[in-house]
């Protein structure tokens, strides 16, 4: 291996001892700012030494005499000057570039900070060396370094983190802004905002042999030109069978064209050198072609622009092509052991009990929490800490960690005075669920179990699964819909009849059943709903699947054969229904071992965990 492929191929950052194409710019920027402040101050400094000399001298920081009738206009001078400032000033400051620069110092993250995203860190390693290494790379290799980088993933993920850890590394300015703040009331300022930025950007890449700039939330001006924003569809509906294509979306074709073309425009020449190149030609034009003056040839401006974005779809493609933002880099929720890398990043920081120190205890956590964003598991643990200062500790606990994930993902406690009747309903209902959850649902924890009233749910069950999987079979499909169905089956086994409770569960369960039905072959047919869609006005696939006659009578069928199923199997355990009614009317809520110590006692036995069958046919979660 050669020595650049070492040096811009190495699985670290390059060291700012390493990143000589960096500090060589630096070096002769500083060089060329001293000389040139040298020959600014010796003008005036040689007129002084020279009054001195010819005994002259003055006070260059006296202020200036003024006679009687000068004085006069002084007043109506100020006001003039003050008038003029509020007239000119707000408009000369709303063409400017929005940007906060930062300095590396003025960043406390680094990569290291960065947790649960390794592949995209990979990468930004990779992009960085390239950045510092610049003209080796485009000496020794030939190569183009990148210009662009598009982060594109959920809110929370990460991307605006990873920015600055970029920034801090690579020792070179980060210049910030909002995609909203290119946006002015006055017409053309967002793209004079927009060539302001970029200018800014040239410059300080110059004078510091690199910069980094951050655009959050591109996708506020730079959506596809010519598509009304946020619609699929080419054209919409018009009267009478008509059709009328719709139009370029809140004016943002011209901003998109300003920052393609600025895209493009990194090695343009500085004004001052323009400006020496506009004499050049003007005296060229009399000068004969063998003697005329040599341009000198623009410097590269080591630029890399960052654009942070959770709708990559709504960007115009143009600005995706190689040499704009054509490295795409998608930020996912964390996998497990990145959440559990992040709980243990976030632990190290924040005061807890020695319980949470617990491989086990962690291991439990990364589990429930699937899904979850790194700015979530940290929330998480705030309000961890806020319970446990309710409870006068200094220090988070498991306890205080569940019900800040119960807070966070249903709300708090808003407890009502139910009737001795609607309380026993209530809990008969969700002691079905969870008795259902826990005959059929293999490989499934049971988290918490409620009759305390939050938001619009009087009462929960909270189950999750024990493994990370992405897929599901047909049969974990079908032991979601008893569980869903529980809660109905057991209020009509014990009081007799269903009300209202349901609602939401049959809702749940309708989905399912339309996803396996319309969706995912598992109903008789392997017609895809999914395949169809009615453009603006299109109900989705539930109701594209409901509204078809056939369809709608398979998923009717299914949910009725599911509820029947588990109802039987509820009547075979009706004691284990009744002791965790009877633990949720003492106690009002259960925690995960609480829930399966009741049911121990009443003679359940705890499911056996067993192996998927590899036959088995999987579908996407």
């Amino acid at each position: 291996m050669g020595d650049v492929s070492k040096l811009l191929g190495q699985e670290s950052v390059l060291t700012m001892a390493q990143a000589a194409d960096v500090l060589g710019v630096r070096e002769r920027r500083r060089r060329r700012r001293l000389m040139t402040l040298a020959a600014i101050l010796a003008v005036p400094i040689a007129f002084l030494w020279y009054r001195i000399g010819v005994g002259r001298p003055f006070n260059p920081f006296a202020f200036p005499h003024l006679s009687g009738e000068a004085l006069y206009f002084v007043p109506m001078l100020v006001i003039f000057i003050v008038v003029a400032a509020v007239m000119v000033v707000p408009f000369m400051m709303s063409g400017r570039s929005p940007h906060i620069m930062f300095r590396p110092e003025q960043i406390d993250v680094t990569l290291d900070d960065v947790k649960g995203l390794e592949a995209v860190r990979e990468e930004v390693i990779r992009t960085l060396n390239v950045f510092l290494g610049y003209a080796t790379f485009r000496r020794e290799l030939g190569g183009n370094p990148r210009r662009g980088v598009l982060f594109e993933g959920p809110p929370g993920t990460g991307k605006t983190h990873l920015a600055k850890a970029m920034a801090k590394h690579a020792g070179v300015p980060f210049l910030f802004v909002s995609g909203p703040a290119f946006q002015s009331m006055w017409y053309g300022m967002t793209a004079r905002k927009i060539r302001k930025f970029f200018k800014a950007l040239k410059t300080t890449a110059r004078k510091e042999g690199g910069a980094i700039g951050f655009i959050e939330e591109i996708d506020s001006f730079a959506t596809k030109r010519g598509g009304l924003e946020g619609a699929t569809p080419t054209a919409l509906a018009a009267p009478f069978g008509m059709s009328r294509e719709a139009s370029i979306a809140s004016g943002t074709g011209g901003t998109v064209n300003e920052l393609l073309i600025q895209m493009q425009s990194f090695d343009d020449p500085p004004g001052a050198q323009m400006f020496v190149n506009k004499i050049k030609d003007f005296i060229n034009t009399f000068l004969p072609l063998d003697r005329q003056f040599k341009k000198k040839q623009t410097e590269y401006a080591n630029v890399l622009v960052i654009a942070a974005t959770n709708r990559g779809d709504m960007l115009d493609p143009a600005l995706l092509r190689p040499g704009r933002f054509d490295r795409r880099l998608y930020f996912d929720v964390p996998s497990r052991k990145g959440r559990r890398d992040l709980i243990d990043y976030f632990l190290a920081k924040k005061k807890h009990d020695a319980a949470l120190d617990d491989s086990a205890r962690r291991d439990e956590l990364a589990g429930m929490t699937f899904g979850y964003s790194p700015v979530m598991i940290e929330h998480l643990f705030d309000e961890a800490l806020i319970w446990a200062l309710r409870g006068g500790r200094e220090g988070m606990s498991w306890e205080d960690v569940s019900s800040a994930k119960l807070t966070s993902e249903i709300g708090l406690p808003a407890p009502v005075a139910y009737t001795a009747d609607e309380r026993r309903a209530i809990a008969t209902h969700e002691a079905g669920h969870a008795v259902a959850a826990y005959l059929v649902g293999e490989g499934r924890t049971l988290e918490v179990l409620s009759i305390i009233k939050r938001r619009d749910a009087l009462g929960l069950l909270g189950h999750s699964e024990t493994e990370e999987r992405f897929t599901k079979t047909k049969t974990e499909l079908e032991a979601l819909l008893k569980i869903s169905l529980g809660g109905m089956a057991a209020e009509e086994i014990f009081e007799g009849e269903s009300g209202t409770g349901p609602a939401g569960d049959l809702a749940h369960a309708t989905q399912i059943a339309a996803e396996m039905i319309g969706s995912l072959g598992l109903g008789g047919s392997l017609v895809s709903f999914r395949a169809v869609s009615d453009g603006v006005f299109d109900p989705g696939l539930v109701g594209r699947v409901l509204g078809n006659g056939e369809a709608k009578r398979s998923v009717d069928a299914l949910l009725k054969r599911e509820k029947k199923t588990i109802k039987a199997l509820l009547e075979e355990n009706k004691n284990l229904v009744v002791a965790l009614r009877d633990a949720l009317l003492d106690r009002d809520e259960l925690i995960g071992e609480q829930i399966l110590e009741v049911l121990e006692r009443a003679g359940g036995k705890k499911p056996r965990k067993s192996s998927r069958r590899v036959a088995a046919p999987r579908v996407r979660a």
